[in-house]
């Protein structure tokens, strides 16, 4: 077991989590002096202490994990240490030095560098238009900028292309622009938030090459991530936090996934493995022959795509992202319009049906881009409660809303799914994303969907509301629910689906059984390569 101490402060700021007199065998020494350090951070928010006397310590020439369940304070505290909150208590040290910010500008000055989940990157522009926009004054637009660029890529490995259009990069590659942009600006403490939540094991693996390219030119990293096995594989030192306070430091060497778990949520870490089999030979959607021209002629989006999920039975689709996984579950919400093809529930054609329509005949909705497609930011809960499901009960009375019973659900959900929140009247901008999609999750799941479409459900969220989606969805599915899932996560897309299909550049180009293949195989597949576990199709059918 890794050392997990934390005893309360004897006095205001003075942080007392254990820490180890030796770094880890494979890290840098570190300097004397630390690249970061946070003593006593305390932030209150109406109703809810969202930080409590957090103390952290990254040591130079580090990748500093911090883990902790959804809720537990993790990105206040970077958005504290990115400049972009004030704490109400307190201190910030950078390089040994007691600073105070009033603004991301302040801490981009210090050196701090934040890469956002969801990426900040302007689809139209260059590579080097993104790079340089905000900071013209550095190297300038042109000759130099682009040497500066250059310089960055190939010292830190990243092999980015000042000219490529942004629209046309992969997720990995946008990554990797993004890591760049905070270089260019001077970071020498880079903040990664869950940067592998949308990454297949290949990318992975490039990305923590990345990372050890950074920490061997001295710099640090600070990676937030909700996969522990990644976290033991990559930092050299952990840092747990629990409802709002710090609960202790870990050593990987010294630690496992299993105790990480419990000590973030206090369960053991969940398995999305399903043992028995539900699926019956009842089709409940069947797509035929599908296709969606691209905009302005050129390759289809999605070319012949055909499929059927029968009830109790979970079909993963595996892609990469950007191969028309975003344009079928559009298709079959009814948000795209198709230009041929059939898709069919429960034997009726519903190729024509608006989206609300197609909802109240039994589709669910959990989508990829919750704050797009999942979410009333600005609007409390109980009325993000009612969004999809404006015509049905609870949420309805005949004609008219019934906000009443609609806010009397939110708090069954709430309570039942565990969102963390001092209430249902509060915005959706102010929960965590993880609580965020634990309310969109609850929210379809309450209305008995036949068919689901299920794109990446636990992106974001910690171990313990994994296990409870993973329960849900596989309650739902033995009471004869067809799931279409999506996912980045190949160990539930493995563990979680019955049968596996292959889309590949707008094409169902593989089937895959899910007891014999690995997520290596499965990673290779959904970039183009062969697999010894895959059965490839020729037609797309």
């Amino acid at each position: 077991m890794g050392r997990y101490a934390c005893r309360r402060p004897p006095f205001p700021g003075e942080c007392a989590i254990a820490t180890s007199s030796s770094p880890p065998a494979d890290a840098v020494t570190p300097a004397s002096v630390a690249a970061v350090e946070l003593k006593g951070i305390t932030k209150r928010f109406p109703g809810v202490v969202a930080n409590h006397d957090i103390c952290l310590t990254v040591r130079k020439g580090t990748v500093h994990a911090l883990v902790g369940e959804n809720g537990a304070g993790k990105s206040t505290l970077m958005k504290i240490l990115y400049g972009m909150q004030k704490p109400d208590e307190g201190t910030i040290a950078i390089d040994g030095e007691q600073v105070s910010y009033s603004s991301p500008a302040d801490a981009i000055a210090r050196g701090i560098g934040m890469v956002h989940q969801h990426f900040m990157l302007a689809d139209n522009l260059t590579v080097l238009e993104n790079v340089v926009l905000g900071s013209e004054k550095l190297y300038g637009i042109g000759s130099k900028a682009r040497r500066k660029i250059l310089e960055i890529s190939e010292r830190y490995g990243l092999g980015v292309r000042p000219d490529a259009l942004v629209e046309d990069l992969g997720v990995a590659d946008r990554q990797r622009v993004e890591i760049l942009k905070v270089l260019y600006r001077g970071a020498t403490t880079l903040i990664l938030d869950e940067p592998t939540a949308v990454l297949v094991p290949q990318e992975v693996d490039a990305l923590f090459a990345n990372l050890r390219e950074l920490r061997a030119e001295g710099l640090s990293v600070i990676f937030i991530s909700h996969k522990l096995g990644e976290v033991l594989s990559v930092a050299d030192e952990i840092t747990v936090i629990r409802r709002g306070t710090t609960v202790g430091t870990a050593v990987p060497a010294e630690t496992t996934p299993k105790q990480l778990a419990e000590l973030m949520v206090g369960s053991e870490l969940p398995t999305p493995e399903t043992a028995e089999s539900t699926v019956t030979d009842r089709p409940v959607i069947e797509v035929e022959e599908l296709r969606l021209a691209a905009p302005g002629g050129g390759k289809p989006l999605l070319d012949g795509i055909t499929f059927t999920i029968h009830a109790g039975e979970v079909l993963g689709l595996a892609g990469v992202e950007g191969n028309g996984q975003t344009e079928l579950i559009e298709a079959l919400i009814g948000l795209e319009s198709a230009d041929s093809g059939v898709i069919r529930m429960l034997g009726d054609d519903i190729t024509g049906l608006p989206t609300r329509k197609r909802r109240e005949n039994g589709v669910g909705y959990i989508p990829e881009d919750r704050h797009r497609h999942g979410l009333l930011l600005d609007a409390p809960l109980w009325e993000n409660r009612i969004l999809g499901h404006v015509t049905e009960r609870p949420n309805s009375k005949g004609f008219w809303l019934d906000p009443k019973s609609a806010q009397a659900d939110t708090a069954r959900i709430v309570e039942e799914y565990d969102v963390r929140t001092p209430g249902i009247d509060v915005t959706a901008a102010s929960l965590s994303g993880g609580n965020q999609q634990k309310l969109i999750v609850g929210r379809e799941m309450s209305h008995k969907p036949k068919f689901l479409i299920a794109a990446h459900p636990t992106r974001g969220v910690d171990v313990g509301a994994q296990a409870q989606i993973w329960d849900q969805i596989r309650e739902a599915r033995r009471e004869g629910l067809a799931v279409l899932l999506i996912s980045a996560d190949l160990d539930e897309l493995i563990g979680l689906s019955d049968t596996l299909r292959v889309i590949y550049d707008g094409r169902l180009v593989a089937d895959a059984d899910p007891a014999a293949i690995t997520p290596e195989e499965l990673g290779s597949a959904m970039t183009g390569a062969a697999s010894g576990h895959l059965e490839h199709t020729e037609d797309g059918a």
